[in-house]
Order: C-alpha cells, then sequence, then structure tokens
C-alpha cells in the first residue's frame, strides 16, 4: 500500500485541546475532559456549536483543530474528504443525558436538542457542514487496546480511491459509573489528516501505511498504539 501523508493533527485531551505544529508532547489518557467553549474551536460566534453536548462538542473541536493544524480549515467549494474514528462508548454519555429529560412530567420534557446527538456519528454531520465535506463518514465500535481502528479504515478508503483525504482517529468521553464494566482508557478527541496528494507541504508529519498484517506504521515502523502514533508524527522533522 503507498503511504498517506500526515498533513495535520488536532486533539482536545484531558489536558485541553492542541494541534500538532504547536505541541511537542502528547498523551492521551482516561482523565476527565474539561469543557470545550466555543472561544476555544471558532473564532466567530457559532450558534450550532453552543447547542451541541460534550461528546459531540469534542468531536467536531478535534475535526476543526486538525483541519487548521493542516492548513485547510477555510474553504469555497466543497471537498473530497471523509471522516473515519474508532469509539468504546460512542455517545452513550448523550443517550443518557437525553433520557433524564424524558422520564420527568411522563414524557413531556425531552430535550430536542439532545435527541438530534444521539447518534455516534451526528457530531461527524456537523463537520461536514462546517467544513464542506463530502466524503464518507463513520464511527467504528472498537475494543481494541491500540485505538487505531478509524486509522487503518481510513488508510484502506484512500487506497482504495473512495476520497481524496480522509480525517480518522478516536474519540472517547471518560466511562465513570454511568458505564459499569466499559474502561475507556483513552478519553477525549484527537482526528488526523490523511491525504494522498504530495504537495509542498509534504511530508508534513510523515507518512502511514499498513503492512501485510494490518499494522500501522509511520515511515516504515509498526506503531502500537495512537499514543505512540501522535508521538511519532510530532517528532518527525518538517517543515515549521
Amino acid at each position: 500500500m503507498t503511504g498517506s501523508v500526515v498533513a495535520g493533527i488536532g486533539w482536545v485531551t484531558s489536558q485541553g485541546p492542541g494541534r500538532g505544529r504547536e505541541a511537542r508532547e502528547f498523551s492521551m489518557t482516561s482523565g476527565p475532559i474539561p469543557p470545550v467553549t466555543r472561544e476555544d474551536v471558532f473564532p466567530e460566534p457559532n450558534l450550532r456549536f453552543g447547542r451541541l453536548p460534550q461528546y459531540s462538542r469534542v468531536g467536531l473541536a478535534a475535526v476543526a483543530f486538525a483541519l487548521r493544524d493542516a492548513g485547510m480549515e477555510h474553504w469555497e467549494t466543497k471537498r473530497s474528504a471523509g471522516i473515519v474514528a474508532s469509539t468504546r462508548t460512542g455517545c452513550l454519555a448523550t443517550d443518557i443525558e437525553y433520557y433524564d429529560t424524558v422520564l420527568p412530567e411522563g414524557g413531556g420534557l425531552p430535550s430536542p436538542i439532545l435527541f438530534s446527538c444521539t447518534l455516534p456519528t451526528c457530531f461527524l454531520g456537523e463537520a461536514a457542514i462546517q467544513f464542506g465535506l463530502t466524503g464518507p463518514t463513520l464511527i467504528v465500535n472498537d475494543p481494541a487496546e491500540d485505538a487505531l481502528s478509524g486509522v487503518r479504515m481510513a488508510l484502506e478508503s484512500l487506497s482504495w480511491g473512495e476520497s481524496d483525504t480522509m480525517l480518522a482517529g478516536h474519540i472517547d468521553l471518560p466511562a465513570g459509573p454511568a458505564f459499569p464494566g466499559i474502561r475507556t482508557p483513552l478519553a477525549g478527541g484527537l482526528f488526523m489528516v490523511l491525504t494522498n496528494a504530495r504537495g509542498p507541504s509534504a511530508p508534513g508529519y510523515g507518512t502511514l501505511d499498513l503492512s501485510e498484517g494490518g499494522a500501522v506504521r509511520h515511515d516504515g515502523i509498526e506503531i502500537a498504539g495512537l499514543n505512540e502514533l501522535v508521538r511519532a508524527c510530532i517528532a518527525f522533522p518538517r517543515p515549521s
């Protein structure tokens, strides 16, 4: 498989928001995620963002930071770019929050705003609207410890020519007592902009591909997990 360039990286973790070209360190842990405000993400008013629950805010913010890091945040015409991410709990926290509004008054007070976000893919639609993306978008439920299933699927999509660019990553909120028996070792949102294009910004953060056995490789070196992948990208020599 031909390698795809990592053009941008953005995230929201327990340490707050960040992106590759501003960072020297990265760690996604199971710690609590601080609130994400519109001012953290968008310089101008954005009414849609303010209505989103935390899961959708974290996902949309991480997409925005990744595109900004790649110099692809602004657009005039729609572009062939998709999004795929792995998750363990998806938007279950939003589902529970919505159900809590259904219980009072015999079900007479359900929140329409929360209801519109009770699928794990809802923030992908928000991102597509906000940034003019027209490629395939999906969330894959994945209990694997490496949290790299989204990256693998994005690389496969690029190799099949389904899209010119893919944003790939992982999103989860801390499980907490609401999810007994479920562990989310990597909480927050992380997206990478992957592209097959070889432009002036290449090599960006290096290239990713898949080995014959399905292992993710960064510049030919197999990667064990998401944290290791991001750290390898940030440490990669690149133009300023």
